[in-house]
């Protein structure tokens, strides 16, 4: 279990199983502050994700899908579906994740890096950390 919260951004996650270590099932923690819109809308070419929310809402979209999520509502995402999601409510939101297999807590701390780093993230650098986690980013909708 990770104790300590990994910033990537806006958003704060706090890892409670890496899967990544312990058996292929991850969960964490990630609060979203009020006005985030990321991550950029992206699928997972290896992982299944589920996301349940704890306080707060979520408005949260999987392929041509959106919904508004409440405490105790949840949306999962499929392998390979595009999702992305944000918080244009009024307070902030925590939500659970699941990931399975889980992608690991090192994810978020190698994008972390690039995101964190001051100024535009380096677009290259940010592919190329998605790439290895089998993150594949979204082609622009026209």
């Amino acid at each position: 279990m990770s104790e300590q919260a990994v910033k990537v951004g806006q958003l704060e996650i706090r890892y409670l199983v890496d899967g990544a270590r312990e058996g292929g099932l991850g969960l964490f923690e990630m609060k979203v502050p009020v006005g985030a819109h990321v991550p950029p809308p992206h699928s997972h070419t290896n992982n299944e994700e589920c996301v349940y929310v704890l306080e707060g809402a979520l408005t949260y979209t999987v392929d041509d899908e959106t919904r508004d999520l409440r405490p105790g509502e949840w949306m999962s995402t499929p392998r390979g579906s595009v999702h992305h999601f944000c918080n244009t409510a009024s307070e902030p939101a925590r939500v659970l994740v699941m990931l399975t297999p889980d992608i690991g807590l090192q994810y978020f701390r190698d994008v972390g890096a690039v995101v964190n780093a001051g100024g535009a993230p380096d677009r290259a650098r940010l592919l190329a950390v998605m790439g290895r986690y089998g993150l594949v980013p979204a082609a622009p909708r026209r």
